[in-house]
């Protein structure tokens, strides 16, 4: 029914947002964000293919980094231009409070956040199933 349509992209549309703002600030942080959060996240929650999970993050971070590549994407249908554009909402945002909470935390921190968050992501893509 269109009540539980809504609700699903009104979920959909926060999941995006989410992720947005956590690469966001993960590359105001340590200058990181597409293939590293935005890809396994949209794997892995929004259960999108790689191929689509790929598209989508170009074309979040399309201007002007991955425009051909989201192109291509986009052109073979493997590209979520909606979620894309939403995620990149929650980037511009993201990396404005990720840069602020950098230079709160001293180097020695910064350097361990990565490290710990690279190596949970390892773990992660290790021990899942390829789609």
């Amino acid at each position: 029914d269109s009540e539980s349509t809504r609700q699903y992209i009104g979920g959909m549309t926060m999941l995006y947002i989410l992720i947005g703002l956590g690469a966001g600030v993960l590359a105001g942080l340590f200058g990181i964000g597409g293939g590293v959060l935005i890809v396994p996240a949209l794997l892995y929650f929004a259960r999108m293919s790689q191929l689509t999970a790929t598209g989508t993050s170009l074309g979040a971070l399309l201007l002007p980094v991955g425009a051909l590549g989201a192109w291509e994407y986009y052109r073979t249908g493997n590209l979520d231009l909606r979620a894309a554009l939403i995620i990149a909402i929650g980037l511009f945002f993201g990396a404005f409070f990720g840069a602020k909470v950098a230079h709160i935390l001293t180097a020695v921190q910064l350097r361990r956040g990565f490290a710990v968050f690279l190596v949970l992501v390892a773990i992660r893509v290790w021990t899942s199933n390829p789609r």
